[in-house]
C-alpha cells in the first residue's frame, strides 16, 4: 500500500538540504534581479506591454496544463480592461475566462493581502462560475466533502485507471488548510522563492477543492513570487514554463508526494524551472522592444484604424499566416476593404506577400530587416527548382541540380544574414552581394521582396535599432 507524504510521521514538517539549494537559489536570485533591473529601465508603455503579455501567458498556460484551452484574445482583452490599458477594440470574454483572469490578477496585483480561506473560496468560485466542472456538478467556494469518495488523481481508460495520487480525506481538510494558511502567513525565516515552491507543493498535496487545485496552487506560487519582488508587475511566467515541462512537472509532483518529508528534489526542480522561465522572459522582452522599435519607425506613417489594430495583433504574437479573410474578421470589415488595406501596406513594404500565392495568399509583417531577409530566403527556397535557361538548348539534369543546389545555398546565406541582423547592424551591401550571386545563376527574387529589405533597413536606421 502506497504511503503518501501527508501520511508520514511529522507531516507537515517538511525538510530539505539547504547546502544543495544554496547555489541554485543564489543563481535564481541573481537572474531575477537582473531581469527586474532590465525591465525597470523600460519606458512605462513598454513595461505595461510586458506585464500584459506575461499575465496573458500565465492565464493561458495555467489553464492549458489542466487541459483547458482559453481564447487568447479574450484573455488579453479581459486583463487589459482590468489594468486600464488601451489596446484598441476589446474582445468580449466568456465567464470562465473572466474568472481565471480575476483569480490571477487578485493573486499578483494584491500580493500584500493575506491569503485566507475566504480568499481561496472566492478564487474557486471565480474559476467555476456555473458550479460545474465540464458536465459534473461540483462543490464551489468550499472545501470538498466525502460525498463523491476519495479525491484521486488518475489516468488511463475506465477499468484500467492508474492512481497517481490520493489526497487527504475530507474530514482532515479544515485542520490541514489551517496549518497551511498559518504557515503561509507566518514569519518563518525562509527565502520568499523557497516559500513559493513549498506553498505550491503543500497546497496541491492537500487538494482541498473538487477541481481547480493545480491552477490555484500556481496562483499561490505567483503570489509568493510577487512578494519576493515586492512588485505587482509580472515579467515572467512560471506557468508558461511548467506547461512546456508538464510531464516532468507531474512526474516530480508524484514522486515527491509518494516520498518522505525531504522535498529537496522538488525544490531543486522548481528553482531550475523558474530559471528557465527567466529565459522565456528574455524572449518576451525582445518582442516588446521589437514592437516599440516598429512603432517608432512608423511614426508619421498614415495608417488607418483597421491597419493599426491588425498590425498590433501581429506584433502581439498572432498564430498562423495573415490572409485577407482573417484581416476582414479581425478588423470587422469586408474582404474588399481588407484587400485594399493589405495592398496599401504591401506598396509601402510594411507587408510582403509570402511565397506560394494562389487562393491561399498570405502576408507577413516586416518589422525588422530580419523579417524582410527571411521573406526573400523563403521565396528563394520555394522557387529554387523552377528551371531557367538561355537559348534553345535545355540544360542537362546535372546542370539543373547544380543550379538548384547553388540557389538553396544562397537562400541559406540570406537566412544567415537575417540571424546576424538580429544582433548587429547589417548593410544593404551585405545583401546585395548575395543578390548578385543569385542573379549570376539566373534567379531573380520578386522586386517587392528585394525592395522590402531596403525599406526595412532604412526604417531600422530611423528607429535607432
Amino acid at each position: 500500500m502506497t504511503i503518501y507524504i501527508y501520511q508520514q510521521e511529522g507531516w507537515p514538517n517538511l525538510r530539505w538540504d539547504q547546502k544543495r539549494l544554496q547555489e541554485p537559489l543564489a543563481r535564481v536570485r541573481l537572474r531575477q534581479g537582473k531581469l527586474l533591473g532590465r525591465m525597470e529601465a523600460l519606458g512605462f508603455q513598454q513595461r505595461a506591454e510586458a506585464v500584459l503579455a506575461t499575465l496573458t501567458e500565465d492565464v493561458l498556460k495555467s489553464s492549458e496544463i489542466e487541459g483547458e484551452l482559453l481564447d487568447k484574445e479574450q484573455v488579453r482583452s479581459s486583463i487589459a480592461r482590468r489594468l486600464g490599458m488601451d489596446i484598441g477594440a476589446l474582445a468580449p470574454a466568456d465567464r470562465n475566462v473572466e474568472g481565471v483572469v480575476e483569480m490571477m490578477l487578485d493573486a499578483t496585483q494584491n500580493y500584500r493581502a493575506p491569503l485566507t480561506d475566504e480568499r481561496l473560496f472566492a478564487w474557486h468560485a471565480a474559476l467555476f462560475p456555473t458550479g460545474r466542472s465540464g458536465m459534473s456538478k461540483i462543490i464551489v467556494g468550499a472545501w470538498r466533502d466525502a460525498s463523491s469518495g476519495p479525491m484521486q488523481v488518475v489516468s488511463g481508460p475506465i477499468g484500467r485507471e492508474r492512481v497517481h495520487y490520493e489526497a487527504p480525506s475530507a474530514d482532515r481538510l479544515a485542520n490541514e488548510m489551517r496549518a497551511f494558511l498559518d504557515w503561509f502567513a507566518g514569519d518563518t525565516p525562509i527565502d520568499p522563492i523557497m516559500r513559493a515552491a513549498i506553498a505550491h507543493l503543500w497546497f496541491v498535496t492537500i487538494h482541498p477543492f473538487d477541481d481547480g487545485n493545480g491552477r490555484i496552487a500556481r496562483a499561490i506560487a505567483d503570489l509568493a513570487l510577487a512578494r519576493s519582488e515586492q512588485s505587482s508587475q509580472r515579467f515572467y511566467s512560471m506557468s508558461g514554463q511548467i506547461r512546456i515541462e508538464r510531464n516532468a512537472y507531474y512526474d516530480m509532483l508524484e514522486a515527491t508526494q509518494k516520498g518522505d518529508l525531504d522535498i529537496t528534489k522538488w525544490l531543486l526542480w522548481f528553482l531550475e524551472c523558474l530559471e528557465r522561465a527567466f529565459d522565456g522572459a528574455e524572449a518576451l522582452l525582445a518582442n516588446v522592444l521589437r514592437k516599440a522599435r516598429f512603432w517608432k519607425a512608423m511614426a508619421g506613417q498614415p495608417l488607418n484604424e483597421r491597419q493599426t489594430v491588425v498590425i498590433n495583433r501581429l506584433l502581439d504574437g498572432f498564430e498562423g499566416k495573415m490572409t485577407t479573410s482573417k484581416w476582414a474578421k479581425i478588423a470587422k470589415t469586408s474582404t474588399d476593404t481588407a484587400l485594399r488595406d493589405i495592398d496599401d501596406l504591401v506598396r509601402r513594404r510594411i507587408f510582403v506577400k509570402d511565397a506560394g500565392g494562389g487562393r491561399s495568399t498570405s502576408y507577413s509583417l516586416i518589422v525588422a530587416p530580419a523579417d524582410a531577409l527571411r521573406a526573400v530566403s523563403a521565396y528563394t527556397r520555394a522557387h529554387s527548382a523552377i528551371p531557367a535557361w538561355e537559348g534553345a538548348q535545355m540544360p542537362s539534369p546535372e546542370e539543373v541540380a547544380d543550379r538548384q543546389h547553388a540557389i538553396e545555398n544562397l537562400a541559406a546565406k540570406i537566412e544567415g544574414l537575417a540571424q546576424l541582423s538580429e544582433t548587429v547592424p547589417v548593410s544593404h551591401r551585405d545583401f546585395e552581394a548575395i543578390l548578385h550571386d543569385l542573379h549570376d545563376v539566373g534567379f531573380h527574387p520578386e522586386n517587392d521582396l528585394v525592395s522590402a529589405v531596403a525599406f526595412a533597413l532604412r526604417r531600422s536606421d530611423r528607429s535607432g535599432a
